[in-house]
């Protein structure tokens, strides 16, 4: 009786393993995803890390907030005679500082994937290479929008009037957004060849300050010395800066805008093909 179960059983087995791997021969191996298609999968975990640690928008909502509160009601008074008038001029530059502080956040994260490993299982997938930066861009691209929407609807409740209109402001955005997506290059190879998470914060904060302060953000250069003046004005963030201002406030000139696209295709060029490399060998 135990015999003919066991063989029963047996004999059952088999049929359900020869039935399971006739069901999985039968099937076609599933297309390989897109490149569009494998990016947009990545842009979208970027924005589900935010979903699941809420404390990341706190760079996007609580900083241009209080930097826009400081500055316009502590020295507004004292660099431009009334907190109104100096609200007009500071509001595009606190923009400006806003998104490139955050860019360097892109590096952050993908330090922290190689740290834990993650990482070599994305190089494994049977995906677009370059798709899994991109996506981090894309996701990133959309926290500069949200932290470009706080500074705008803070700036209008105080008071700020661009002469540049809806078209204008939106404009000045897209110009930040995209000379921001493309300084995120540099923090992309930071974060490949840094060994922590704090050295890449560590270093990006010793560029971005001294770029962002050292600039037309906060005060006129005409009122400095004029070694500083020659600093300020090589500052690319100077002409960002410059551009972002003339296109809220209509006053913009062509070659502001080129520079900075030109700017940004350059760092485009430069650095996307070293994360490209870094990213295939790292090791």
């Amino acid at each position: 009786m135990n015999t003919s179960t066991a063989t029963t059983a047996r004999t059952q087995s088999e049929a359900a393993s020869q039935k399971l791997r006739a069901t999985i021969s039968a099937r076609t191996r599933p297309s390989r995803p897109s490149a569009l298609s494998a990016s947009l999968t990545f842009g979208w975990r970027a924005l589900l890390k935010i979903k699941h640690v809420p404390e990341q928008l706190f760079d996007v909502t609580m900083f241009p907030i209080m930097f826009t509160l400081m500055f316009t009601y502590l020295f507004g008074g004292a660099l431009a005679g009334s907190t109104g008038e100096y609200l007009q001029f500071l509001l595009p530059g606190i923009l400006v500082q806003t998104i490139v502080m955050i860019t360097m956040y892109t590096g952050l994260a993908l330090n922290n994937d190689v740290s834990k490993g993650i990482f070599d299982r994305f190089r494994t997938l049977p995906i677009w290479q370059p798709s899994a930066i991109l996506g981090a861009l894309l996701g990133d691209a959309a926290r500069y929008t949200m932290a470009s929407t706080v500074v705008i609807v803070l700036g209008l409740v105080l008071g700020f009037r661009p002469d540049g209109g809806v078209v204008g402001v939106l404009l000045a955005v897209l110009l930040l957004i995209v000379f921001s997506i493309s300084l995120t290059w540099i923090w992309t190879v930071l974060g490949l060849i840094a060994r922590t998470p704090n050295s890449v914060m560590g270093i990006s904060m010793m560029v971005l300050f001294p770029l962002t302060f050292g600039s037309n953000i906060f005060v006129n250069p005409e009122t400095m010395p004029k070694w500083l003046q020659t600093l300020v004005d090589i500052n690319p963030i100077t002409h960002l800066v410059s551009a972002v201002r003339g296109l809220m406030h209509d006053t913009v000139k062509t070659e502001q805008i080129v520079w900075v696209l030109i700017a940004s295709a350059v760092l485009v060029v430069v650095f996307a093909p070293i994360t490209m490399y870094l990213y295939r060998n790292k090791r």
